[in-house]
C-alpha cells in the first residue's frame, strides 16, 4: 500500500524518506539487508501503540536517495538526521544487517541514543557456521554493473546467507518480494560494508563500539541458526550494559512474519 512520506536532509544533502506513525517516545526502525521500510511495516504498526516510530528508506531504497559515494558513515548520518526530526533523542531498532547499522549509530551518536534493540546480528564468531566469503561485495556489485540484479540477490542468499541454491531458486520463482529485492540489489555492498569484521569467525571487535553509552539488548529467535546465538551472547559478554535474550517461537523472518513478540519485547525493554 502506497503512504506519503515525509524526508529529512541528510549531512550530505541526501534526502532520506520516512512514514512516522503513533505518539510517544521516539524509536528508529532499521531494516535489514534487500529491505525498505515496507519490510517493516507491520512491526512499525505495532510499534505505534507505544511509541513515535519512525521507519524509514534505508539510502539507495524505496523512496530515498543514494549520493555516491557510498560509505557507512553516511548511513549513520542518515540516522542521526532522523533523530533531529524526532525531537534530538530516539530508542533504535535494526534487525540482521540493520542491528549493525543501529549499534555502530549508537556508539556513534552517544546520549542522543536512549537504548538500542538488535534483533538476530549476523555475527559469526566460531565454527557453528562458515564465516562470509571474500570479495562477495564486488562480486554483488559486477553482477549488478552487468544488469544480473537477480544474480546479485541469488548470490547474497547462496554465498552471503549459505542458503542452498535450490531454496533460492524457490524463493526466486515464487516469492512475490524477488522482483523488489532485485530492483535494490546495488545495495548489496552497502550491508556487506556494514557487517565488514563481524563474519570472520574470529572474535568481534568490541572496541568498535566502545563509545555506546546506551542500553542495548540483542535478541535472537529461539529456532534460529546457533550462529545467531553465539554472536549474540559473546556480544552481550564483551559490551557493558549489554544484555541477550532468546525469545520463544521466533525466528530470522520474524520481523515480517512473527512481528508481535519483538514490539512487545521493544516494549518491555525500552519502557521498563
Amino acid at each position: 500500500m502506497s503512504t506519503e512520506m515525509a524526508t529529512v536532509t541528510s549531512k550530505d544533502g541526501t534526502l532520506i524518506a520516512y512514514e512516522s506513525t503513533g505518539a510517544g517516545p521516539a524509536i528508529i526502525v532499521v531494516s535489514a539487508a534487500l529491505a525498505d521500510h515496507s519490510g517493516t511495516a507491520k512491526l512499525a504498526a505495532l510499534l505505534a501503540a507505544n511509541f513515535t516510530v519512525l521507519n524509514y528508506d534505508r539510502r539507495g531504497r524505496g523512496q530515498s536517495g543514494d549520493t555516491q559515494p557510498y560509505a557507512k558513515d553516511r548511513e549513520i548520518e542518515d540516522i542521526a538526521a532522523l533523530i533531529d526530526a524526532a525531537g534530538g533523542r530516539a530508542f533504535l531498532f535494526g534487525s540482521s544487517s540493520g542491528a549493525v547499522l543501529a549499534l555502530d549509530a549508537a556508539a556513534e551518536l552517544g546520549a542522543r541514543v536512549a537504548g538500542v534493540l538488535l534483533y538476530e546480528p549476523p555475527f559469526i564468531i566460531d565454527g557453528s557456521r562458515p564465516p562470509m566469503p571474500d570479495g562477495l561485495a564486488g562480486e554483488a556489485a559486477r553482477l549488478v554493473s552487468a544488469g544480473r540484479r537477480s544474480d546479485a540477490v541469488k548470490l547474497f542468499f547462496t554465498k552471503g546467507m549459505g542458503m542452498p541454491s535450490v531454496a533460492v531458486t524457490m524463493m526466486r520463482l515464487f516469492m512475490p518480494g524477488w522482483s523488489k529485492m532485485a530492483a535494490i540489489a546495488h545495495t548489496i555492498p552497502y550491508d556487506l560494508s556494514v557487517l565488514d569484521g563481524t563474519q570472520t569467525g574470529k572474535p568481534l571487535p568490541a572496541e568498535r563500539w566502545s563509545g555506546l553509552e546506551a542500553p542495548v539488548l540483542v535478541a535472537v529467535g529461539s529456532k534460529s541458526q546457533p550462529f545467531f546465538h553465539d554472536g549474540a551472547k559473546s556480544l552481550a559478554a564483551s559490551l557493558p550494559g549489554t544484555t541477550y535474550r532468546s525469545l520463544p517461537g521466533d525466528s530470522h523472518a520474524s520481523v515480517m512474519m512473527r512481528p508481535k513478540s519483538i514490539a512487545e519485547t521493544a516494549r518491555d525493554f525500552f519502557l521498563a
